[in-house]
């Protein structure tokens, strides 16, 4: 009699080794099982690049609930409210941000300098962003520590909520409603789309999906972009030497480890994921993490390749709900690297250090150990 054949366990996100290391998983997922619903987790999981591209472009596929942020909105209401961002987060607005942002960084590697070590990410990463969107609302730069920390405990970007961030921005909302200026929060506070003026709760969403996208998320984008080119010492020294490569160098790093590798989206109408016919409320969880390392679409995909041709850009979502924040996180990013690079020529790795990426939705090192001389 022949034997029962062997069921392989249907593989989940929530398995105790995925966090430590999800990239044999992703890779199953790509091979075997492009569309799969992981029950532990409670979505379908897609993988493949080309899926995950169409997936995150669909407008039937919004954020889960609870949340007020622009991916949680349709129709006109989302328009509207991308309409006020875009503009102060791009272009001339964002190059009138550049020069405090860049002597922001050259204090913080400054002050890395005066240490015979330090954690780039405690010291540097999780500063600069906040700084960077701090400047852009027009709040008072003592507000910076504040959102760091929220940032670094984990605001919930998905949502736009913190506990804190209502009672804080209450008071500015205020007087910018009394006294606008040109920043952000002076926009928002007096915008009327549609004829009538955001609620404080819908300015609080807003500032709080900028404070996600281009804080918290560009903290970990950093922190990992960092790694990344402190793991390739050459690939630092060519980026020293051409700094325009810097840009390329960022999106690399975006593509092979990006800050929210598991993107969460939830059908509102029927909708093709796939290739597969889904009903209204099917949660879908967007593997961005295992897109940019298909080799379907990237040849050699686990190499870090500052010449790359096309990285691709689906760390920053694609479509309609594309990161508002990626091109604020890319000038922090860049402004940082040429501040540590002409301030820490000796920069490299504490003896016996590695990087150790942690966390399932939201993924980077938590430790750079580094030697600034």
């Amino acid at each position: 009699m022949e034997p029962p054949p062997v069921r392989r366990a249907v593989p989940s996100l929530l398995a105790p080794a995925v966090e430590r290391d999800p990239h044999p998983l992703y890779r199953t997922l790509r091979e075997e099982h492009p569309l799969l619903h992981d029950e532990p987790f409670g979505a379908w999981l897609v993988s493949r690049y080309e899926d995950v591209r169409a997936a995150l472009a669909e407008p039937r596929l919004l954020a889960p609930p609870p949340g007020r942020t622009l991916v949680h909105q349709e129709g006109a209401t989302h328009d509207a409210h991308r309409a006020l961002l875009e503009p102060a987060l791009r272009g001339r607005a964002l190059a009138a941000l550049a020069p405090g942002l860049e002597r922001t960084a050259y204090v913080l590697a400054r002050r890395i300098a005066a240490r015979q070590e330090a954690d780039l990410v405690a010291e540097f990463c999780q500063w600069l962003p906040a700084a960077a969107v701090v400047a852009a609302l027009g709040l008072p730069y003592e507000e910076t520590a504040r959102l760091q920390d929220w940032c670094r405990t984990g605001l919930t970007h998905a949502a736009g909520r913190h506990p804190g961030l209502d009672a804080c921005l209450r008071p500015h909302i205020v007087r910018r409603r009394a006294h606008p200026g040109a920043d952000l929060l002076s926009v928002l506070c007096t915008a009327e789309p549609g004829g009538r003026p955001l609620s404080d709760e819908a300015v609080t969403g807003l500032v709080g999906e900028v404070l996600g996208a281009g804080g918290e998320a560009a903290a970990l984008g950093l922190a990992s972009f960092l790694a990344n080119l402190l793991d390739h010492p050459g690939q630092l020294e060519l980026v020293r030497e051409r700094p325009e490569l810097i840009p390329a160098a960022w999106a690399e790093s975006l593509r092979r480890d990006p800050p929210r590798p598991v993107v969460l989206r939830r059908a509102v109408a029927p909708v093709t994921v796939a290739g597969t016919p889904l009903p209204p409320g099917a949660r879908v969880a967007c593997l961005i993490g295992a897109a940019g390392r298909d080799p379907a679409r990237f040849a050699d995909p686990d190499r870090y390749d500052v010449f790359r041709a096309d990285a691709s850009r689906l760390a920053g979502g694609a479509g309609r709900h594309a990161c508002l924040g990626a091109d604020l996180a890319a000038l922090a990013a860049e402004r940082g690297l040429r501040a540590l690079l002409e301030v820490l020529p000796g920069l490299r790795w504490t003896p016996g250090f590695r990087p150790v990426p942690r966390g399932l939705l939201a993924r980077a090192p938590r430790l750079l150990s580094i030697r600034p001389r």
